[in-house]
């Protein structure tokens, strides 16, 4: 038997998901980010997905996000878009652009690192060190 193609179909969609009740008993230093999860909860079933493979715009973020961690919206107007089983949403009005994760600092992990961050110090190549101290050697052998 032949094996079928899948067709690359995109399914676009319009939601007004409903947050209130996903949120109401949790505790208020937890509301958002209930609000958050009701969210990917809702487009994973709606459009037939895995939760971790639907993705949040910044602006849906920032939306959700703007009154703080305790004052989540009540509804929320979406836009999703399923490609290749992932699903992107954003805050209906606005193109998906999805958001930037801060890289990671390398932290200095001895104290000598902890000291040359804190003073500015560059560390310098062992090879130029060698050049300097050549160059010290040579001067004090001309003046003499």
């Amino acid at each position: 038997m032949a094996k079928k193609k899948e067709s690359q179909v995109k399914l676009e969609r319009s939601y007004n998901i409903p947050l209130r009740k996903s949120f109401v008993n949790a505790a208020k230093h937890k509301r958002t980010p209930k609000a958050v999860r009701a969210v990917r909860e809702f487009l994973a079933k709606h459009m037939k997905a895995e939760s971790t493979k639907v993705r949040l715009g910044l602006h849906l973020n920032e939306y959700l996000w703007k009154h703080g961690i305790k004052k989540p919206p009540h509804h929320v107007k979406v836009w999703a878009v399923k490609e290749d089983d992932v699903v992107k949403a954003e805050l209906e009005g606005f193109e998906f652009k999805e958001a930037v994760r801060a890289e990671k600092k390398k932290e200095p992990e001895t104290m000598k690192e902890k000291l040359a961050a804190k003073l500015g110090v560059k560390e310098r190549v062992g090879e130029e060190k060698k050049d300097e101290k050549r160059a010290e050697k040579e001067k004090k052998e001309e003046k003499k």
